[in-house]
């Protein structure tokens, strides 16, 4: 998930000269055999990724015990030490199959060079029983935000346990997880990653600097690098196969997390599963033209939606069009009066905005005109992570714009529950504090970078390809997604070269919105292709 609120993104435009895209009590299991892990990490700025990498440490200083959680915090930051690691063991019965597996909840802390504690990182872990660990998959998956944890992608798509978040979820749903019959566990186990301030991960020492350093494009990468090669080493499985998986901001980190593990930690990947990612932001905001053709089909998409089932096959001819006469109309610029009209008129028509608004508009409308204006003759507002998700516009009779997003603030009750739930009653790992689903604060702290270079990872995204003849990407999207619009995907990886991306890049385009996995087929989907790339 993305999660840059309106007045985080403006602050972003502003820093870098762009804008931003913006269970059930039956799960218990047994208490087992309890684990504790320790890395380090580096106190680096988003301007000194280079010099900080060889400030990494991956123990605390000869002398002290790597797994001893009780140094002291120092510094403002400070928060609670988490509880030491908990494995508990389970048995999911489900269509055609059962699966036996471990699940260890737990944290990595991480030092700096000096073996001064700074951050705990919560770490889920699914492991199959009786699997050989030289040969079986081992899946790291993180979200985005930045400021989102894991859950999303744990209880939404692939963990062995599901909170079912599809478009009839309201905030008093109750938080009841159920058997993932799309669980990913059968052919990989399974690690979700919290960064630093979003799950239970928190600050453990440090003060404003090591807030700066983990609250930064480079500091998270190096970090989140470090707690995947400390989770290989501690659980011995240098020797499988390594895939990362990232949602959303994971579409800028994945690609520098895999960077960083294949030339700075040592650590080869096999593939790379990115779910709506956000790959390049300069061209989803600001003053590029390109952002109104990234989101011209789903918008379109959104409106055909209303009349019924809709596919991507059925948007071939506003792809088209946003590649070939739409951009030609929009470079001419509103100086060309007859080529505004028809590009205006073309887009109401697809979009299903009034003709008025779009021609006020001069065809250019942004994610947050589309909601309002999309069914403001009902009142009512698209979602901006599911456009095909209505909801009831809290100020229908304002001039402004006063509304969240009815396709995701629904869930954060229910997500936030099941999430404490699962950790501290059927995996029985008790931290104190509460469980932070969507942490605005991260992003409103993130730092973006700034200078001539807006944040982008397809620079690493062709250097990993290169460096790794092997390594295999599966890139997937929702066609009703306004906040990372799928076509705005596809351009960025059509500018891969075919020397790097034939035959080992995937695009696969469900229908659903930015969580498309919501949706029961779009889910099955795509545990089909994570599978697939994993044979």
């Amino acid at each position: 998930m993305l999660l840059l609120p309106a007045h985080a993104r403006r602050a972003m435009m502003t820093s870098m000269m762009i804008a931003a895209i913006t269970v059930a009590p039956a799960l218990g299991g047994h208490a087992m055999a309890q684990e504790a892990g320790h890395g380090a990490s580096h106190p680096a700025t988003a301007d000194s990724a280079k010099s900080a990498a060889t400030k990494l440490s991956a123990d605390k200083p000869a002398g002290e015990q790597a797994d001893d959680k009780s140094a002291s915090p120092h510094g403002h930051l400070d928060l609670r030490n988490l509880p030491a690691d908990v494995t508990t063991h389970h048995t999911l019965s489900l269509p055609g199959r059962s699966l036996a597996f471990a699940a260890t909840a737990g944290s990595i802390r991480l030092y700096n060079g000096k073996g001064e504690p700074q951050v705990d990182i919560a770490v889920t872990a699914y492991k199959l029983d009786g699997a050989d660990p030289r040969t079986r998959p081992v899946t790291f998956l993180f979200n985005g935000g930045p400021g989102a944890s894991s859950a999303w992608l744990q209880l939404g798509a692939a963990g062995p346990w599901r909170l079912p978040i599809g478009s009839n979820v309201v905030a008093s749903s109750p938080p009841v997880l159920q058997a993932n019959a799309e669980t990913w566990l059968d052919f990989t186990d399974l690690v979700f990653i919290d960064p630093v301030g979003t799950g239970y991960s928190r600050f453990v020492a440090g003060g404003e600097e090591v807030r700066k350093q983990f609250y930064s494009v480079d500091g998270d990468v190096s970090a989140m690098a470090l707690v995947i090669r400390r989770w290989l080493e501690k659980n011995d499985r240098l020797a499988s196969p390594k895939y990362l998986a990232g949602e959303s901001y994971g579409g800028i980190r994945g690609p520098k997390v895999v960077d960083n593990l294949q030339t700075k930690q040592g650590v080869g990947v096999n593939g790379l599963i990115l779910m709506s990612p956000v790959l390049d932001f300069r061209d989803l905001s600001g003053s590029s033209l390109l952002q109104y053709a990234a989101r011209l089909p789903s918008m379109t998409a959104v409106a055909r939606q209303q009349k019924g089932k809709v596919t991507r096959a059925d948007l071939a001819d506003v792809e088209s069009y946003a590649r070939s006469e739409f951009l030609t109309d929009l470079v001419k610029g509103e100086a060309d009066k007859e080529a505004t009209t028809r590009l205006a008129d073309r887009v109401a028509a697809l979009t299903g905005i009034d003709k008025t608004v779009s021609r006020r508009l001069a065809g250019r409308i942004d994610t947050r005109e589309f909601q309002r204006e999309f069914d403001r003759d009902h009142g009512r507002v698209t979602g901006r992570f599911d456009g095909a998700k209505l909801g009831l516009d809290p100020f229908p009779d304002s001039s402004a714009s006063h509304f969240g997003d009815p396709s995701a603030d629904s869930l954060i009750a229910p997500l936030t529950s099941a999430a404490t739930q699962l950790t501290r009653s059927t995996l029985n790992w008790k931290p104190d504090g509460s469980y932070e689903l969507l942490n605005g604060s991260v992003a409103e702290q993130w730092n973006f970078g700034r200078g001539l270079h807006p944040l982008e990872s397809t620079t690493q995204l062709r250097e990993i390809l290169s460096v790794d003849p092997n390594l295999r990407v599966l890139v997937s999207g929702g066609l009703f997604d306004l906040a990372a619009p799928y076509y705005g995907t596809q351009m960025v990886l059509d500018q891969l070269p075919p020397t790097l991306a034939e035959k080992r890049v995937k695009f696969v385009v469900y229908p659903g919105g930015h969580m498309f996995y919501a949706d029961d087929a779009s889910r099955q989907g795509l545990r089909d292709e994570v599978k697939a790339m994993m044979k």
